[in-house]
């Protein structure tokens, strides 16, 4: 079985606005409430709160005078709320995520439904008591519909991410290319696939908005807190922010699919994101740049088609080492952006030489791996890896957030 995740606009009525709102408070409220919950119980008795407990105490809340609100939401999307809480607690306790945060009435907001979600005639129609909402499908929904994740962003659009489980095998592997890749932030990636070396430049998307985004900020800062006029002009402001992410998602998905269209294996540094983000002097440079949605993005493209994505170590020496030679340098400051190496002589460009060495240790690593690839040009560099990771990223269990799912 494999999964699809589509991700569709929605243009409810007004009157469906209003449900889906309380549809939201409801499941933010539960999210917090049984959050806040498991922290209590923990604290006294130092274990959590399963998914069973949990639910458990919906039953009750529903009876009560101050939530029996509880009642007016369909029941399995404060089930789904549950589930994604505990998932988020697994998560944060095998160390693949931080501890769950309570949420927001302001910013975005998501309900799921784990079932009954229907296609009717081009829309998407809801159970309970929202129904059909008007919706632009712009490609065709294949297979089980499995979850519905529906979402309202900051700037008052809605989404609907439908995930479909679709018959069929997992696809064969195929030849193609094995593509280095050097991640920066001048140049956004250096990609190498044995023979040429190409660079793609950052485009800098926070960067080109900056100045109208601090303006609308200032204007948004003097605006009386609480006041219908600041509750609008929130709006404006989000719209710029969405433009941003937008056009990076844009950038992200051209990019992530046009290296995996003619490869076979595409092999990067496994980069420690959060690290380098403390570095206040890079930190937004570092995050305009959405390297980790790039690797994503590359990851779950390649596991469509059949191909790998290998992650090398992050303390790999890429940008020292003499692609040539193999004579590593002992120290190399940022500022060095192309050298000459002492031993053979061969003058280095340090990106593309970083490029090169990724993809030479990509392949050892495959062929250690033994999987079967088809390397054109170069010598595979023997025993000189360290910590590594051929990554097959498996498929998410729920559909993905409005701007992930592509």
């Amino acid at each position: 079985m494999l999964h699809k995740a589509v991700q569709v606009r929605l243009y409810p009525t007004k009157e469906q606005q209003t449900l889906l709102a309380q549809a939201f408070g409801c499941s933010r409220w539960w999210w917090n409430y049984a959050l806040n919950k498991s922290i209590e119980v923990y604290k006294e008795t130092g274990k959590g709160l399963g998914q069973v407990a949990l639910n458990a105490l919906l039953p009750k809340l529903k009876k009560e005078k101050d939530t029996e609100w509880l009642a007016d939401c369909y029941s399995q999307v404060l089930q789904a709320t549950t589930l994604n809480l505990t998932t988020a607690y697994k998560n944060f306790f095998d160390q693949r995520a931080g501890f769950p945060r309570f949420k927001s009435k302001h910013g975005k907001q998501s309900i799921q439904y784990p079932q009954n979600v229907k296609i009717v005639d081009g829309n998407v129609k809801l159970p309970g008591n929202i129904g059909v909402v008007k919706a632009k499908i712009h490609r065709p929904i294949e297979g089980k519909i499995k979850t519905c994740t529906v979402v309202k962003t900051p700037s008052g659009k809605y989404f609907a991410s439908i995930l479909t489980e679709v018959e069929g095998d997992q696809p064969n592997f195929t030849e193609g290319k094995i593509y280095g890749v050097d991640l920066g932030l001048k140049h956004f990636a250096v990609v190498t696939d044995g023979e040429k070396i190409s660079k793609y430049d950052n485009p800098k998307h926070q960067a080109h908005h900056e100045k109208n985004l601090k303006r609308k900020q200032q204007k948004l800062a003097r605006k009386q807190k609480g006041s219908n006029s600041r509750y609008k002009y929130r709006k404006v402001v989000a719209k710029v922010y969405e433009r941003v992410s937008n056009s990076r998602q844009d950038f992200l998905h051209k990019l992530s699919y046009k290296l995996v269209s003619d490869s076979q294996a595409v092999i990067v540094e496994n980069l420690h994101l959060l690290g380098m983000v403390r570095n206040h002097n890079l930190a937004k440079a570092i995050s305009d740049c959405g390297w980790g949605t790039f690797i994503n993005f590359l990851a779950y493209k390649l596991e469509r088609k059949g191909g790998k994505l290998v992650e090398i170590d992050r303390w790999f020496p890429s940008s020292k080492l003499c692609s040539n030679c193999f004579y590593q340098m002992s120290e190399m400051s940022l500022d060095v952006r192309e050298w000459t190496c002492p031993h053979c002589g061969t003058h280095h460009d340090r990106d593309g030489n970083a490029a090169t060495n990724i993809r030479a240790e990509g392949i050892r690593m495959l062929k250690a791996d033994g999987s079967a690839v088809s390397a054109v040009g170069g010598e595979v560099r023997p025993k000189m890896g360290r910590k590594s990771n051929l990554r097959h990223s498996p498929m998410s269990t729920e559909a993905p957030s409005a701007y992930a799912a592509g």
